[in-house]
């Protein structure tokens, strides 16, 4: 299973030998992809080599530089996300065996997306010439599918730039164990992910800066129980009863809901994180004794994911019991609801299934995993991005061969992506235009044929009703167009 790379030391019959290696972690004992036992020195994989705000930065370079100005927002009143995959790969065996000490690592962005927006369930096509999501998240994970398919390609036909070596299994193809993809998004995931503390300080700068924004994300997440079939809603009703949502306490004595049964979440805690600490269990020893407090929870921020539809729904209790943690979620629609799971659900996917895509781990040993996660500048909490996107797999089992729940890393980079709805916003601070997302959306891969597409509802931008279902119409990342690539 290659999760990353090193520098390592390896002992292997009492002999010493440095070597880069594809790893695995599993907890204390660490084993390469050849099954040799080894001790941890510094972990490229982990970050020594690369930091968040590196691989921001090198993202928002790539945006400026790479994508036209078509399918990029207006400045002036639009804005919207950003996603991207940059690949990591370290000096080979022989250079590292030549310099120790001094292994260098170069950074590629191999696939990007940018987009809002998803079409409800009334436009869904059952030929797969559509793009059903359209956020950022989605647009980038289907082009780095696109550079894995055209790498594939440069396998088979034998040639070493490929990022593909032949596997121990007959017919099969694995990664080069030097390495690994990094996964960047503007922002933090929509769903699970974006339920994230808010203390009371945050509260109060929140409520002067961006009141109206606050009174459109409210009514955005208005209930979805009112949309449910008679039969839906008795189904709701009788599975709630079946659960025990437990209420977490905070310091102010509010609560926070919680799933207890049948989720992996067993356990949510309200704290303001601080990655930058390692001693948080001193710190609140010490704020005891000193009588200082965490920082009072008064609210969470809202997600526009609904629940999904018959299952458990959200408590919409005003303050920190708006929402209840843990759960599944659809994208929110402008009137149709739309079938596409939030993107903290499918990051949660490709954290145990890979992004490989299932036609293409065919070819494949093992899946091509994400190494790292890495959030730019925007509200965000540690914890929920852990409780997201690993914790709520944790408990699977019974997996294929080859597959495993990771424990990807995940970072915050301090950095803020220049068409993000906050850095509009406070762009255009004494503006009365009001702000919107922006309609299309921007997919971009390493591949030397139409590397770039620019969508809009689904298909390519500009297409118009009569010519809906033709070649013209599909963009690169669709499914039909995704399926006769890989053949």
């Amino acid at each position: 299973m290659q999760l990353g790379f090193g520098h390592w030391t390896l002992v292997r019959e009492s002999v010493m030998e440095i070597k880069t290696v594809g790893f695995e972690e599993t907890g204390v004992a660490n084993q390469c992809c050849d099954g040799v036992q080894f001790c941890l020195e510094p972990s490229f994989a982990s970050g020594a080599m690369w930091s968040a705000d590196e691989i921001a930065e090198l993202c928002y370079l790539h945006y400026r530089t790479r994508l036209p100005k078509q399918g990029k927002p207006n400045p002036n009143r639009e804005w919207t996300s950003l996603a991207a995959v940059v690949k990591v790969e370290s000096a080979f065996q022989r250079a590292v065996l030549a310099s120790p000490g001094n292994l260098q690592v170069t950074k590629e962005v191999v696939a990007m997306g940018t987009g809002t927006k998803c079409i409800g369930q009334n436009k869904m096509r059952k030929t797969g010439d559509i793009l059903n999501d359209s956020h950022a998240e989605v647009v980038a994970k289907r082009s780095f599918q696109r550079y894995l398919l055209h790498q594939m390609g440069l396998a088979l036909s034998h040639q070493q730039c490929s990022i593909f070596i032949p596997g121990t299994e007959t017919g099969k193809w694995k990664l080069k164990p030097n390495i690994i993809f990094v996964f960047f998004s503007s922002h933090t995931p929509c769903g699970d992910a974006s339920i994230i503390p808010i203390s009371e300080s945050e509260n109060r700068l929140s409520k002067l800066v961006t009141e109206d924004d606050a009174a459109g994300q409210s009514a955005e997440c208005r209930s979805n129980h009112d949309h449910l079939r008679p039969g839906d809603k008795r189904k709701s009703e009788k599975m709630a009863s079946n659960h025990i949502i437990k209420r977490m306490k905070t310091d102010d004595d509010g609560y926070f809901s919680v799933i207890t049964e049948d989720l992996a979440v067993q356990q949510v805690s309200v704290k303001q994180e601080d990655e930058t600490s390692t001693n948080s269990a001193e710190m609140q020893t010490a704020n005891k004794e000193t009588g200082l407090g965490r920082p009072k929870v008064v609210d969470v921020y809202r997600t526009g994911a609904k629940c999904v539809p018959g299952e458990l729904d959200d408590a919409r209790i005003p303050g920190v019991g708006y929402h209840c943690v843990g759960l599944l979620r659809v994208k929110p629609g402008r009137g149709d609801r739309t079938c596409s799971m939030s993107c903290s659900d499918k990051l949660a996917r490709w954290n145990v299934l890979g992004c490989q895509g299932a036609l293409l781990m065919h070819f494949l040993q093992y899946p091509v995993y994400l190494s790292a996660v890495i959030v730019g500048k925007c509200p965000y909490s540690q914890e929920a991005m852990r409780r997201a996107i690993i914790e709520r797999c944790q408990h699977i089992s019974f997996l294929p061969d080859g597959f495993l729940a990771q424990e990807v890393k995940l970072l915050q980079s301090d950095l803020q992506f220049e068409h993000s709805r906050q850095a509009i916003h406070e762009v255009q601070t004494n503006s009365k235009a009001k702000l919107v997302p922006c309609s299309a959306a921007i997919s971009w891969s390493a591949v030397p044929e139409q590397p770039l597409d620019v969508t809009s509802d689904g298909f390519r931008q500009g297409t118009t009703k009569a010519a809906i279902g033709s070649h013209q119409s599909r963009c690169e990342c669709c499914d039909i167009w995704m399926h006769i690539q890989d053949l």
